[in-house]
């Protein structure tokens, strides 16, 4: 029997079982359609996390206070507090450091008229937009003098005016705020950064000046962090090692004891962010993947009911002169097509999924080549890997005792 002609009977036969050829590829196509979907998120996360590091810039290295420890084990409750000397020191003692930038914070109710909305409050030097990478959209950044002369002046960011309700981020320059009972008075508008990924939204905030913030709201000297900025990209590793001495010999941290603090750039947010989402893409896609083996069962057993009810079909075929390969192959062409079909719908759908996804919940997908052939791979896979036993089944049939099979 020519190839041809056994193609075409294996097409006809999936023909004529319209509706459970349709429910058999039905477990396939909901695998590769997770999968699709699931692995388009796993890489836009993965990309926004790119996008966000470099909005930050690459050269921003980020100091935190780190746990003290003692006899050789981390003291419980006990953490290391960064001050604005350790920043004075920096700013005056490091030779590959550009820029230098104290952070405080808290979350505080802030008021216009009859609005409110609860944001972050942070306190931080006039240096800010060049340390983290901000622009100012509308208005202006504090100075350095508001800031020694402890002004009540904000600058807030793109979404806290719409949070509060007001048509237009803009609607807040040159107005006053209340922020734990006192007024301030918005110098400025931050552009917007876009929606964080995860913990917190960088356009959900209100800047005001440190001093500010030390002395008349937040009555406390204890820093959330220091950011800093590296002279260039190739000194990043000469500014970690004067942080490293400096902030050493401001804690007065013997020889051979432990840092106090904690000195993490860009590419380790990266990359923790990176493998973070990385190993959840690879769990959810493992289970996405299960569906497959239970479509690739499905079409398994459906084949193999079909090779009994068809058992007269076959002793004819035989008797007309047809092989064990002619019925082999057959047999596996319809179950290679019920899978290739179902991976062709599945991954029109994982995509389609995915668009959705992007447009009606804002997450951001990216549909992966690899992942799209790899998924369409595994779906031709499965068809050969379980049609095998089913097909080799009909194969072996002897044709007088199918032919009187009632």
């Amino acid at each position: 029997m020519l190839l041809g002609e056994t193609i075409a009977v294996a097409l006809s036969a999936l023909r004529a079982n319209k509706l459970r050829s349709m429910l058999t590829m039905l477990g396939i196509v909901i695998g590769v359609g997770a999968v699709i979907t699931v692995v388009a998120l796993g890489t836009g996360a993965q990309q926004q996390v790119k996008q966000r590091i470099a909005a930050l810039g690459t050269t921003l290295l980020t100091i935190n206070p780190g746990q003290q420890r003692g006899g050789g084990v981390v003291i419980a409750g006990a953490v290391q507090k960064l001050t604005m000397d350790d920043a004075k020191a920096l700013e005056d003692g490091a030779e590959n450091i550009a820029a230098v930038e104290p952070e405080m914070n808290t979350q505080q109710q802030i008021t216009y008229g009859n609005k409110n909305t609860n944001t972050s409050i942070v306190g931080t030097s006039s240096n800010y937009p060049q340390v983290r990478n901000y622009t100012i959209a509308a208005g202006r950044m504090f100075t350095t003098a508001e800031d020694e002369g402890k002004q009540r002046v904000a600058v807030v960011g793109w979404d806290v005016p719409t949070e509060m309700g007001l048509a237009a981020p803009e609607a807040l320059l040159g107005e006053q705020v209340r922020i734990r009972g006192m007024l301030f008075q918005v110098v400025g508008v931050l552009a917007t950064k876009g929606q964080a990924n995860g913990f917190s939204n960088p356009d959900d905030q209100v800047l005001i000046p440190i001093n500010t913030a030390r002395f008349r709201v937040m009555g406390s000297d204890r820093l959330r962090s220091i950011n800093v900025l590296a002279a260039s990209e190739d000194k990043i590793n000469d500014a970690m090692a004067d942080i490293e001495r400096i902030m050493r010999r401001q804690h007065r941290i013997r020889q051979n004891a432990p840092d106090d603090f904690q000195i993490r750039n860009q590419s380790d947010f990266l990359n923790t962010a990176a493998e973070t989402t990385q190993v959840m893409t690879y769990l959810l896609s493992g289970i996405a993947a299960v569906s497959l083996l239970v479509g690739g069962i499905g079409i398994m057993n459906i084949m193999l009911v079909s090779v009994t009810e068809r058992t007269r079909e076959i002793g004819v075929r035989k008797a007309l002169g047809a092989t064990r390969a002619n019925i082999l192959l057959q047999f596996l062409i319809e179950a290679v097509v019920l899978c290739c079909l179902g991976g062709i719908i599945g991954i029109a759908l994982g995509t389609a999924g995915a668009l959705i996804m992007s447009k009606t919940a804002g997450w951001t997908t990216q549909v992966s080549p690899t992942a799209v052939g790899l998924a369409f791979a595994f779906s031709a896979f499965v068809g050969v890997a379980f049609g095998v036993w089913p097909a080799r089944r009909a194969a072996i049939l002897d044709p007088i005792t199918a032919l009187r099979y009632e």
